[in-house]
């Protein structure tokens, strides 16, 4: 009995199968054999990472114009190609799915794919950007650590150096917080307002609890998510609240209570009705990200077809 268990182990480990490399925790890289469901996972999933990081691009770069020093001009246009940076990984790794980018954004144009629903709030001062770096980025991150685990090899490798890149923006914006809340009370007044503001949709970024998600189970048993989006809005919690405490920031929940047995926060209740609108297209900035992409899209054309022009004559002379 003990040979023949033996003999199926060594057949397991030699096994090529996904489902034998999902058991051994090896990479799915592109040319491996997959379930389609996993396919078409994964192109949700990366794509709508892809088009989040793109779209995010807007809100912060409104205030290239008006930042208040040159130093903060210059932090801020190396965080915005950044994030256009992340949109390209991420644009590329997934198509080795077999997905073009066109594809990708006719289905982000058409409504049909989605990005994250925090980017469909207004920046409205100069504190909504150390906000935005301080806590979108720094809920990106609590969530990308864990993707850097993904199954699906190029996803995996994207994280790796995204992770870097966020950890400078959750500090930039952090600085930003920082310095204006030891500042006039004007400063710390508007400093107050976007964590006011910001606090709750960040934490939605982890979207709702997993029994209300039906593409959950087969997230987990494909290893493509390794933690539940609670987990990891807890930790998120557990880690901003302190922050906010050092620089004298108040996080706008009446309920937040150190719960000494669990060792973590307990918080109130989300909106979850506010997240639900959002994302169906009901932000207070949803139509203008999307009518500003299409725009910005279509006046780009000339240089994607001058980029495959020149593709195609350097192909013809090779």
């Amino acid at each position: 009995m003990e040979l023949l268990e033996k003999n199926e182990k060594l057949q397991d480990k030699a096994s090529g199968s996904f489902e034998a490399k999902i058991e051994r925790d090896d990479a799915i890289e592109p040319r491996d054999n997959m379930p389609e469901g996993y396919r078409k996972h994964l192109i949700r999933q990366m794509s709508q990472h892809a088009h989040s990081e793109v779209i995010g691009m807007q809100p912060e770069g409104n205030w290239i114009t008006r930042a208040p020093s040159l130093r903060a001009k210059q932090i801020l246009l190396a965080k915005i190609q950044d994030e256009g940076g992340h949109g390209l990984y991420l644009y590329s790794a997934a198509e080795t799915l077999g997905i073009s980018r066109d594809e990708m954004i006719a289905q982000l144009h058409s409504g049909k794919a989605k990005y994250s629903n925090i980017f469909n709030y207004p920046a409205l001062t100069w504190a909504d950007i150390g906000a935005i770096g301080w806590l979108v980025d720094g809920a990106a991150i609590v969530n990308q650590v864990s993707l850097q685990r993904t199954s699906y090899g190029p996803y995996s490798r994207a994280m790796v150096r995204i992770c870097k890149e966020e950890s400078f923006h959750q500090r930039q914006g952090y600085e930003i917080m920082a310095k204006m809340m030891s500042g006039t009370a004007a400063q710390r007044e508007m400093a107050q307002d976007a964590m006011n503001r910001w606090w709750w949709p960040s934490l939605m970024m982890f979207g709702p609890h997993e029994s209300e998600s039906p593409r959950s189970g087969d997230a987990f048993k494909w290893k493509i998510k390794r933690s539940t989006n609670d987990e990891l809005r807890q930790k998120f919690i557990d880690k901003t609240v302190q922050q906010a405490e050092v620089i004298g920031l108040k996080v706008p929940d009446d309920q937040l209570r150190w719960n000494e047995e669990k060792k973590s926060y307990d918080h109130g209740p989300i909106n979850w009705d506010e997240f639900h609108s959002v994302i169906n297209g009901n932000g207070p900035c949803n139509k203008q990200r999307m009518a500003h992409h299409k725009k910005v899209h279509a006046e780009g054309a000339w240089v994607r077809e001058a980029a495959e022009a020149y593709r195609l004559k350097e192909e013809k002379l090779n």
